[in-house]
């Protein structure tokens, strides 16, 4: 820990969620968090919306942010902020702002990659959670990535495994749709499958070679099945819900365990920590506390504030730029394809 206090002022907008915290050393001061809430009525995130709701919203968050940690905007050491990957126009504005003011306050600028922050927010300094020890092994499970990772240092990560095609929480949402559930589905299937029989209904497992995933063909699968049954009975998704939702969400993080274990077999490393939006999924949750007692993992699962984007996830990775003095010019543009 340093002698110093080095304040983190951090910029999240990778897609609908305009996010600014503030950390000292570390801890958080302050986290917030606007949602949009325009996007519902489309069934989805619509790129030109999210835009312009994070213009209207950056600069009253980070005002809220400062406020909240108590903080003037002279005390901020460093300015962080998600360059990528993420929706263009939404990246376009959290870029363009934090470089505008680092710029003002003569300050550094810390460009980060959103995909490490799902994985460094463990290292937030929080009480009663313990930090991952090096290496370990890191599945990032959203609406647009899943990815496991073998992360050997805080800025040494190998992607070992992907999608191939969808990503899981796209699976859940489009699941979700075809059940006549709004947007977001996700957390909607979560709730009623935790009152379904996950055995009803058998879906089909992807055959995808080494540790990468795909999750188009259980799409189209889910989307036959429905219609099928609700050919023979239109009632049939209301009379069957929770338990539909209880044997799609198996399914789902039934691929993500087998190919989470083979991982584990084929690296030795048995040190498992999840990241992203489908990580506040209790499903998956419950399941990596399951494999710690099988089979000896140790399973680092993040608090809730943490799994959707965040800004705090952002900070934790600019603190640890910081300390590095790995810091960006003002050249510096947003990527919406942005590999570490």
């Amino acid at each position: 820990m340093p002698d110093q206090k080095i304040n983190i002022l951090a910029i999240e907008s990778s897609c609908d969620d305009t996010a600014a915290a503030v950390l000292c050393n570390g801890k958080i001061l302050s986290n917030i968090v606007a949602t949009q809430e325009v996007h519902k009525q489309y069934g989805g995130v619509v790129p030109e919306l999210a835009s312009r709701a994070h213009q209207q919203n950056i600069v009253p968050v980070i005002h809220q942010a400062l406020a909240k940690a108590n903080i003037d905007k002279k005390d901020v050491s460093a300015i962080a902020f998600t360059r990528g990957p993420g929706l263009m126009g939404s990246l376009l504005v959290g870029t363009s702002f934090a470089k505008s003011l680092s710029m003002g306050l003569n300050i550094p600028l810390i460009e980060v990659n959103h995909m490490q922050a799902h994985i460094l927010a463990h290292f937030i300094e929080e009480d009663g959670f313990d930090k991952p020890q090096f290496p370990f092994l890191a599945m990032t499970i959203s609406g647009g990535h899943t990815q496991i990772v073998m992360v050997t240092d805080y800025f040494e990560m190998k992607v070992i495994g992907e999608t191939i095609d969808d990503a899981v929480g796209e699976a859940f949402d489009k699941s979700a749709k075809i059940l006549g559930l709004p947007y977001p589905g996700g957390p909607l299937i979560d709730n009623y499958a935790r009152e379904g029989n996950p055995k009803t209904f058998k879906f089909p497992k992807p055959k995808v070679d080494g540790l990468n995933f795909s999750f188009s063909g259980f799409k189209t699968a889910v989307l036959y099945f429905v219609q099928r049954e609700t050919r023979n009975d239109p009632d049939f998704v209301e009379k069957n819900l929770k338990d539909i939702c209880a044997s799609i969400q198996y399914t789902i993080i039934g691929i993500l365990m087998d190919k989470l274990k083979k991982a584990v077999k084929e690296t030795g490393i048995n040190r498992v920590a999840i990241g992203g939006g489908v990580s506040a999924n209790s499903g998956i949750r419950q399941a990596l506390k399951d494999a710690e007692k099988r089979w000896g993992w140790t399973c680092h699962i993040p608090k809730f504030e943490y799994t959707t984007d965040n800004a705090a996830m952002i900070g934790i990775v600019g603190y640890h730029k910081y300390l590095k003095k790995d810091f960006a010019d003002f050249s510096v543009t947003a990527q919406s394809r942005y590999k570490f």
